[in-house]
């Protein structure tokens, strides 16, 4: 499914918060599946006797807060139908007896069903509403005729379902018989589940997921109940599971077979510490070739999604947050995504750039493209950048995955490679992570789109340089190293974020960087440091709430860092230079000014830039879409034609 969509209110969706959607590619063993489960479900779930419980001590003060935990309780029970099976109502006569792809439930009858159906039927009328009282109603209608009519007792279901062989080996089991089945009976369709439009966030996120439970029981709810199945006639219908595609059912498979592969866990090596500190690039002193920012543009996300889109989507497997505690978390109120392409992204950057800075194709020399979310490896963005930007041939032209440490790690590649070919390097820092995200909440608090291109030139004979200091890191104890993962099979391979050893490696970074320039003298022989000469710091933006804390304890002051963070998200690679944009667009920067941009993050990667930032070489035109002959550029290169095909291969 796509990984967001604007329905017909143009707002943005979210289609995985509302429909689980496991990679069973990703699990070998019942026990991997379990851990997801309890993780996605089970963590959040309250069961029937929890709530009601909580309705005899009076612990639900309104009508949405005991509709959340019906709901929760409906997909917890639903957890392995609505993630491993498509559910088909089949008459008794016409469900195959011997194949092992069919699944027919054995199913245990809920306990002390009626009292909690019960209890939940009174409680609700008494509770006032939290929001609105006649949307609330509405969707208390769906809930309860689900909830109402449950069956199964949900706590010690199976992943593995019986075959019907499994089924009639027991006269007594019981599974689920539909007196009567309409196959016209009421779904709600995909489009009307996306379209879905409250006024209230949390209200429109209650009411998906209650359209998606709806249609988890296609079937009259008061025709259905639990017989054993030696009372099974021809003519009755009975609830038949089929696995959900392919990778269901291979996973079935491998678990009936029993032997899954095993897979060793690799030994934690004790941390050893490099043999002498690695001292900064002193541009200045280090290299013939000076280099020179001719110019720095940016691409920003075409689609804004705020903390009060990320509530109207809250997924199934969250717990109540609302928009101005992702803020307060955070610091973050809105980030951007592209609707497009990180291809796309980086080349109109990388536009932007050329022509502000008035280079042609002909002239440059290199293409580098920092990024940790490319989801290409042939051609790299890089080489097909230069393909589409008409560059004949560069002498190099290469991605580099350095994560949120990006632009320092491509401005260190850039100044070396400046001195070979004396000619201008284009530096391009791009991220998509709307992709990448599915219903992973930390991830889709943080991260956003975005790419920022910078052209890298030779400085005229006896200049200083823009670019004075480089300095770059990696590595630490492997659990910082693994800290952010894509993909994560735990996370459905999405991205994955642990926040302790992030801000473990952060702080870690943080202070060493700071005492590296701390320890360096001012270029300019003015003030007493490296540090006390800079004007601004623009740090990694990574989460505004953690970098303010941990450079306060490092010794620095709020009013000394820059932000766009709030309006752009975490753009990784891509943070700092559009962090640099944005000032200058801000007009915090109105004049040359030193800037210090230390960044760190995934991998355990860290590096920073001591940089001459003029106003005059930022682009602040920022198209938002490609020109028409850009598209036609995109098109060629993405989907080859039959013609180009039998070229290539005969």
């Amino acid at each position: 499914m796509d990984a967001f969509e604007l329905n017909k209110h143009g707002k943005i969706v979210f289609p995985s918060n509302c429909f689980p959607d496991l990679d069973f590619s990703t699990f070998d063993t019942l026990e991997q599946l379990d851990a997801v489960v309890r993780r996605d479900f089970d963590a959040k779930a309250p069961t029937g006797t929890h709530i009601l419980e909580q309705i005899k001590t009076g612990s639900y003060e309104s009508k949405f807060e005991l509709m959340r935990d019906m709901a929760l309780n409906l997909f917890w029970a639903n957890r392995f139908k609505m993630t491993m099976f498509d559910v088909r109502p089949t008459r008794w006569a016409d469900v195959p007896r011997t194949r092992d792809d069919v699944f027919v439930p054995v199913q245990t009858p809920w306990h002390e069903a009626e009292t909690k159906v019960a209890a939940v039927f009174s409680a609700y009328p008494n509770l006032p509403a939290q929001w609105d009282d006649e949307v609330e109603d509405s969707i208390f209608e769906i809930l309860f005729d689900v909830f109402g009519h449950r069956r199964n007792h949900a706590t010690k279901l199976s992943p593995v379902v019986p075959t019907v062989a499994e089924l009639l080996s027991d006269p007594a089991n019981q599974t689920l018989r539909l007196n009567k089945f309409d196959p016209d009976f009421r779904r709600y369709s995909y489009t009307e589940i996306i379209d879905c439009n409250e006024d209230v966030a949390e209200l429109e996120a209650l009411h998906r997921w209650s359209m998606v439970l709806h249609n988890q029981y296609p079937w009259g709810r008061s025709e259905a109940a639990l017989v054993a199945v030696s009372e099974l006639r021809d003519d009755d219908y009975v609830v038949v599971f089929h696995p959900r595609d392919r990778e269901v059912a291979n996973f079935l498979t491998r678990i009936a077979a029993g032997h899954p592969p095993k897979k060793a866990a690799m030994a934690v090596p004790e941390v050893i510490a490099p043999v002498r500190p690695y001292p900064a690039i002193d541009v200045r002193n280090d290299f013939v070739v000076q280099p020179r920012i001719e110019a720095i543009a940016a691409a920003h996300g075409d689609q804004v999604c705020t903390n009060e889109d990320l509530i109207r989507n809250s997924a199934y497997n969250w717990s109540p947050m609302s928009a101005a505690e992702i803020r307060d978390k955070t610091g973050i109120e809105q980030r951007r995504y592209t609707s497009g392409s990180i291809e796309e992204l980086s080349l109109r950057a990388a536009r932007s750039a050329l022509a502000h800075a008035g280079v042609g194709p002909e002239q440059i020399g290199a293409v580098i493209v920092c990024t940790c979310t490319s989801s290409r490896l042939i051609p790299s963005i890089a080489t097909w950048i230069s393909g589409a930007l008409g560059i004949e041939q560069t002498h190099s032209s290469f991605d580099l995955v350095a994560a949120c440490a990006g632009l320092s790690y491509g401005l260190a590649e850039a100044v070396r490679i400046l001195q070979e070919v004396r000619r201008p390097v284009l530096v391009v820092c791009a991220e998509k992570f709307s992709d990448k995200i599915g219903n992973v909440r930390p991830s889709r608090m943080i991260f956003g789109d975005g790419a920022a291109a910078l052209i890298i030139g030779p400085a005229p004979e006896g200049a200083p340089p823009d670019i004075e200091y480089i300095q770059t890191y990696a590595s630490g104890p492997t659990s910082q190293v693994n800290s952010i993962l894509w993909p994560n099979p735990a996370f459905g391979n999405n991205i994955t974020v642990y926040g302790p050893e992030v801000k473990a490696l952060a702080g870690r970074y943080l202070v060493q960087m700071l005492d590296d320039v701390k320890a360096l003298p001012d270029p300019d022989g003015v003030a007493d440091s490296l540090l006390a000469s800079v004007e601004l710091i623009i740090p990694h933006q990574a989460n505004k709430t953690m970098v303010i804390d941990l450079a306060t304890g490092a010794g620095l002051s709020p009013d000394q860092l820059y932000f766009n963070i709030e309006k752009v998200g975490n753009a990784s690679s891509a943070s700092i230079p559009l962090a640099i944009h944005d000032a200058v667009r801000d007009r915090v920067i109105t004049a040359p000014t030193r800037v210090f941009a230390p960044g760190f993050g995934a991998g355990a990667v860290a590096g920073y830039a001591i940089l001459r930032v003029d106003p005059a070489v930022v682009a602040l035109d920022d198209p938002v879409a490609l020109p028409a002959e850009s598209n036609t550029i995109v098109e060629s290169l993405t989907v080859p034609a039959a013609a180009d095909m039998a070229l290539a291969f005969g």
